[in-house]
């Protein structure tokens, strides 16, 4: 796009705050138009950080904008995106992009009603880790892949987004999941089978059977003692045993390429593999898994 598109930002937790809010505000190409929040005096405090204008109402902030970023909980973003979507908004959003099928698919419909385009902040998908998925995704004959996400979110003593409820609500399978995921799924294939098995705290091990026939495996967990945490993936095929490596990017770089990649879609660019139909699909996939647990 040739102009500065104007973005409104949903959200003043942490993650706007550290994130998403000082992304936006840096980016040559976008105009920081203003925040909302559920909490006003926090929405007022953040605007003026990023001098930008808080909103009382979304619909208000949609209505001066041409795209919105969300940084909520994922059920209360997924009507939001919506209704954003309606109004002719494209969606930068975050994962989960909900915690239920119909949640996901309320985003996509209006989105496929308005003709918006949208991107989803799958992390890794965004970061120094981008070319690796993709370097291997362009590959033949995986047999398996392992993709573990741990952390000492509930354990750890002043960890960022320790204070997130829907965190503690939803646990590591609706946190870690979408990222085990957003690395196995463009790899492997789409998931058409699902299985998960609960472990001590919220730890869950997922398996998954892809359409290639290469079969996905992913322990999440935010249980662990404080100062244990990582992210591991290994790949097996025909290409031999590969891992991914370590990235240097931070969030906040990475958040600046998926704003990119909003505004290359919003401009009439081709649709960036993590928009809120691949997100949508990760969702079923993860409600597959919870009802799973649940029997």
């Amino acid at each position: 796009m040739t102009d500065r598109i104007r973005f409104g930002l949903l959200g003043t937790g942490a993650w706007a705050a550290r994130t998403h809010g000082p992304a936006l505000a840096a980016h040559p190409d976008v105009d920081l138009v203003g925040v909302w929040g559920r909490r006003a005096d926090a929405a007022e405090e953040l605007a003026t950080a990023l001098d930008a204008r808080a909103y009382a109402t979304p619909d208000a902030l949609f209505a001066d904008c041409d795209a919105v970023a969300a940084a909520l909980p994922p059920d209360v973003q997924a009507p939001l995106a919506a209704r954003a979507a309606a109004a002719g908004c494209h969606l930068l959003l975050d994962k989960p992009v909900a915690t239920t099928p119909e949640g996901a698919a309320a985003v996509t419909e209006a989105l496929r009603g308005s003709g918006a385009a949208s991107v989803v902040f799958f992390t890794l998908r965004f970061g120094a880790s981008a070319a690796w998925i993709d370097q291997q995704a362009a590959r033949q004959g995986w047999m398996a892949g392992r993709a573990d996400w741990l952390s000492d979110l509930f354990g750890g003593v002043g960890v960022p987004y320790d204070t997130s409820p829907w965190r503690y609500e939803k646990g590591a399978l609706w946190d870690l999941g979408p990222h085990a995921l957003s690395v196995l799924v463009p790899v492997l294939g789409a998931v058409e089978e699902v299985r998960a098995v609960a472990g001590p705290g919220d730890a869950v091990q997922l398996s998954t059977v892809h359409a290639s026939g290469a079969v996905g495996s992913s322990l999440l967990s935010h249980s662990l003692p404080p100062g244990d945490h990582g992210a591991q993936v290994e790949l097996h095929g025909a290409a031999g045993h590969v891992a991914l490596p370590e990235s240097q990017d931070g969030a906040g770089e990475a958040y600046l390429r998926a704003v990119d990649a909003l505004l290359t879609a919003a401009g009439g660019g081709p649709r960036h593999p993590c928009d809120a139909f691949f997100a949508e699909d990760v969702t079923r996939v993860l409600a597959r898994a919870e009802a799973e647990l649940a029997r």
